[in-house]
């Protein structure tokens, strides 16, 4: 009988010539276990997914639920359905005014793809101004603003009229003027290795915005619900974004991105054209629930205050390692700086044959990536730290 490994090679579209083709069996909390009975420390959440661990039991319970009350039923906006209302609900309250307004949809790519849209149309202006070693997607739009040229070249010609800036280089703000529609911002570059802005750079940033009439756009695809140690990174900098677009951590491991603004901004969309923007599956009532579920435990349980003692124990025994050249953290997103791309390949391989999943980042790609599920207990972070300082010896 042929493999389920044979049929990934055979049959899955690949992302890259060297996948990590291992095969999960089952899943739960940070471990996840191979059909062979080998467990795994997963570090990484899917990339920034699962902020409350593989199948929580709240999440899991309102997947259930929810699937045997309907699931697809009409294309987003549509029908009033109580998973979606009541997202909505929720996620409006964790934020200020006047961020009122959410637009359900699948994924974060699409999340910055309709924030694109609805700036264009609110400013009459074209122009997108975004920061070198940002990401935001893969969706052609989304590949127009993320700031590395190698991962644009091989699909050129893009969308026109963007701007790219400099990040936590004040000098380059003056780039953005009232020619242009929006400036996407990640507050931390996850991608780039985590990067954080410098408070006085974000400050600075939003006052240009201001003066030239420029939307703000902020990204927590990846650092939203919880990462960073406050439930959005932009508590972190005193500022109010325009638009802010959520994915990733969002629906508790099932698909879901949303981007918010007010009530004004979005009514745009309602005419000349209706149907400005559109999705067939956005807000899909069973991620809806997952996502609902998910904020509920990260509220009940603080799973965001913990964040900050955690990031705290991960520093405390990794910081005497000679192998790692610095680290960069903001909260459960850390980086650790080796010396090479080829010591980083060389260490996630030693890492999981010790039982332990981490990964590298996109745009910077000499850095372990460490993201664990928020709900990691610190005899989990010992136990990983032990294992990422033997390999890191043995690399």
């Amino acid at each position: 009988m042929i493999s389920n490994r044979q049929l990934f090679f055979q049959h899955l579209a690949p992302t890259s010539t060297a996948p990590l083709a291992l095969e999960i069996a089952h899943a739960k909390g940070v471990w996840m276990h191979t059909p062979e009975g080998e467990r795994i420390l997963d570090l990484i959440s899917g990339i920034s997914v699962s902020n409350v661990g593989h199948c929580h039991p709240a999440v899991v319970k309102a997947v259930e639920e929810q699937s045997k009350k309907f699931m697809h039923l009409m294309v987003y906006g549509e029908l009033i359905q109580a998973p979606q209302v009541l997202l909505a609900q929720k996620i409006t309250s964790m934020l200020p005014e006047p961020l009122n307004s959410v637009f359900f949809v699948n994924s974060g790519s699409e999340a910055n793809e309709g924030a694109m849209k609805l700036a264009k149309r609110i400013t009459g202006r074209f122009e997108i101004a975004s920061f070198n070693k940002a990401y935001h997607g893969s969706t052609h739009g989304c590949l127009s603003i993320i700031g590395d040229e190698s991962f644009k070249r091989p699909f050129r010609p893009l969308p026109p009229g963007n701007v790219q800036l400099t990040f936590n280089d004040e000098a380059s703000l003056s780039l953005i003027t009232e020619k242009t529609a929006a400036v996407f911002v990640e507050l931390v570059q996850g991608e780039a290795g985590v990067i954080k802005g410098e408070k006085k750079f974000i400050a600075s940033l939003r006052r240009k915005c201001d003066e030239t009439g420029t939307l703000l756009i902020v990204d927590e695809v990846q650092t939203g619900f919880g990462r960073t140690g406050k439930m959005f990174a932009f508590e972190h900098y005193g500022i109010l974004p325009d638009i802010i677009t959520f994915a990733k951590g969002m629906g508790g491991g099932m698909p879901i991105g949303a981007f918010v603004a007010s009530n004004e901004m979005m009514r745009s969309f309602s005419n000349n054209p209706v149907l400005g923007n559109i999705t067939t599956f956005g807000g899909h009532p069973v991620s809806a629930a997952a996502a609902l579920a998910s904020m509920n435990v990260i509220l009940h349980e603080r799973l965001h205050d913990t964040v900050k003692d955690k990031e705290q124990l991960f520093l405390q025994h990794l910081a005497e390692n000679k192998k790692i050249i610095s680290i960069r953290s903001a909260g459960l997103l850390m980086a650790l700086q080796l010396d090479s791309y080829n010591t980083v390949q060389r260490f996630i391989d030693l890492a999981l044959q010790r039982g332990i999943l981490t990964d590298w980042f996109l745009f910077c790609d000499s850095a372990i990536r460490i993201a664990p599920p928020l709900t990691i207990t610190n005899e989990e972070i010992e136990y990983a730290c032990s294992i990422i300082n033997e390999a890191l010896d043995l690399v």
